[in-house]
């Protein structure tokens, strides 16, 4: 059974950082495209960030470049975004999401979430000011 669990999420103040980890498993994600994606109340899910299944390409919104790092550990099934300078506006939950059609076709964007057929049940940051 294919599963995801993320898990680092919490409460922060405003410029802050946490790391948000994600633990694959049911099978080897060595060739999945990884993303993160997150949504506040009353919002849509809205793409974070991703990585390529080698870790060579990484994908970030414009909202968080800079501030953002998503890494991968193939050996451990294990996805990271580290979060640095978090203001009130990241507060979501946080959800881990793979999928292995990126390996296969050089049209998968990376961030759409209907690109992506596994996801985790999501982690809560919230970034007081």
């Amino acid at each position: 059974q294919v599963q995801l669990v993320e898990s680092g999420g919490g409460l922060v103040q405003a410029g802050g950082s946490l790391r948000l980890s994600c633990a694959a498993s049911g099978r080897t994600f060595s060739r999945d495209a990884m993303g993160w994606f997150r949504q506040a109340p009353g919002k849509e899910r809205e793409f974070v960030a991703a990585i390529s299944w080698s870790g060579g390409m990484t994908y970030y919104a414009d909202s968080v470049k800079g501030r953002f790092t998503i890494s991968r550990d193939n050996a451990k099934n294990m996805v990271y975004l580290q979060m640095n300078s978090l203001k009130p506006e990241d507060t979501a939950v946080y959800y881990c999401a793979a999928d292995h059609s990126a390996y296969y076709s050089d049209r998968f964007s990376y961030r759409n979430t209907y690109e992506y057929a596994y996801w985790g049940q999501g982690t809560q940051v919230t970034v007081s000011s």
